[in-house]
């Protein structure tokens, strides 16, 4: 029989708090009674919601015991404040597992997924742990660390930040073998009075936490690279780089787009590499690089991470694709409608752009929000990016967005609308057999109602791909 992920005493131990009620043992770690499993420790969190009041939801729905602050029905441990115990559990988490290789993943875009890639080939290396969606935040690093076996042998972990002073004390808590940082770009700038600088200080506190003599994964054709190294190596951390520069430990060569999948060409120390992914976008041309200088930072094979990288698949709301079916034929949906700032949104577009297509492409696209003063020059700016990509109709949503559709030509105006809802007809009555659509756009300006109503057209005409 496997053992317990905490006992009560393992779990008052590290957090300073008194069982009260009977003992329990825990086999996961919950914040959420919408997700909670029958034997989790329910933590409940201050919050806009008291996690105290859904304490006897989650017995109801099987929890083994609470960590609370406030007293509570049932067996629970007793802490002053539920958010540092969380803390120290994690703490506690990282300090019984001495042997496990730590990776940490930061950057402006593609974080989630470079982490989930990383995964796949640390499941293959052996006992791994990581993150799970976006657990990145003050509340979701400790909550993936607490969650970690204890032989846990690889383990991966995504830290974000809005602010600067935020990814300290998360990698502090990780304590990192390797530490990635997948690119700097114009993201959160409005809480930056300096701009994409503030950014890039933001990212490079990711090394604080770094053990001495880890390795730091940076991008050699970053305009960063230089303050990114220089933070590095303060920390100690051997640096090793990836880019399409000769010099780079992890060059990319070339990548070939080939139906479903890509082809990469690279040199990975000098030593020639082709393999296939199953991504299409070409900025996973590099994020390839740094997954497999991640990997070998972490003691996994090279035949282990291209086989990781050649099953792994885009993520929903990530580049995600589905073929709807309509009488006449399919339209192709991109989503990637889970996230935008100005990086991620030209990488999209170019994506688009070299996607063949019997149709037409066409990108409906939502507001990128956080970007400050500057957000509607960063808008109209697309209008560029898109006229290379040759996209036939743009359809656009939100009062950012009213910059590009202003920016647009005549002849490539799909549609324009107040809100992601009011949208989605507009995108849904175009779509033809045929065409390519790709939905992109800021959580918080809700992209993935079109995406939505462009899967329920499928589902509607009795099918979907």
């Amino acid at each position: 029989m496997a053992e317990p992920l905490w006992t009560s005493a393992e779990i008052a131990a590290a957090t300073g708090g008194k069982l009260s009620g009977d003992a329990f043992v825990a086999n996961g770690v919950s914040i959420d009674t919408r997700t909670i499993e029958p034997g989790d420790l329910f933590v409940a969190l201050g919050g806009e919601r008291d996690g105290h009041e859904f304490v006897d939801q989650a017995r109801g729905k099987g929890a083994a015991g609470a960590l609370a602050s406030q007293p509570v029905a049932g067996s629970a441990i007793m802490v002053g404040d539920t958010l540092q115990a969380l803390e120290r559990l994690g703490v506690a988490a990282r300090e019984r597992a001495p042997k496990a290789k730590r990776g940490a993943v930061t950057g402006s875009v593609g974080k989630t997924s470079v982490t989930q890639a990383i995964m796949v080939g640390l499941k293959l290396a052996g006992r791994a742990h990581s993150s799970v969606k976006s657990y990145n935040n003050h509340i979701g690093v400790p909550l993936t660390l607490a969650r970690m076996p204890a032989d846990t042998e690889r383990a991966v972990f995504e830290i974000g930040m809005n602010h600067a002073d935020e990814i300290a004390p998360l990698t502090r808590m990780v304590r990192p073998h390797a530490a990635v940082v997948t690119n700097v770009g114009p993201v959160h700038t409005e809480n930056f009075p300096d701009g994409e600088t503030g950014v890039a200080k933001a990212k490079a506190e990711i090394f604080e936490g770094l053990q001495s003599g880890g390795v730091a994964v940076l991008d050699a054709d970053s305009q960063w690279f230089g303050m990114l190294s220089e933070a590095a190596g303060k920390a100690g951390a051997e640096v090793r780089t990836f880019g399409r520069g000769e010099g780079c430990d992890a060059r990319l060569i070339d990548f070939q787009r080939d139906g479903d999948h890509a082809v990469v060409q690279a040199r990975l120390h000098g030593e020639s590499l082709d393999f296939p992914i199953l991504q299409t976008g070409a900025h996973w041309g590099l994020n390839a690089m740094a997954v497999l200088l991640m990997l070998e930072a972490l003691d996994v094979t090279l035949s282990d991470s291209l086989a990781a990288l050649g099953s792994f698949e885009p993520l929903e709301g990530r580049g995600a694709e589905t073929a709807i079916h309509l009488a006449g034929g399919a339209v192709t949906l991109i989503d990637e409608s889970f996230n935008a700032n100005p990086l991620s949104m030209a990488a999209a577009i170019a994506t688009l752009g070299a996607r063949p297509t019997a149709g037409r492409r066409i990108a409906a696209l939502t507001d990128m929000l956080e970007l400050g003063p500057g957000a509607p020059g960063f808008h109209a700016a697309l209008a560029g990016p898109l006229a290379d990509a040759k996209v036939d109709l743009v359809f656009c949503a939100g009062p950012l967005m009213k910059s590009l559709w202003d920016a647009l030509p005549p002849t490539r105006r799909g549609g324009y609308a107040e809100t992601a809802e009011a949208l989605s007809p507009l995108v849904v009555r175009a779509a033809e057999p045929g065409d390519v659509v790709m939905v992109k756009g800021s959580k918080g300006s809700k992209a993935s109602a079109v995406a939505q109503a462009l899967a329920a057209l499928g589902r509607r005409s009795g099918g979907a791909g």
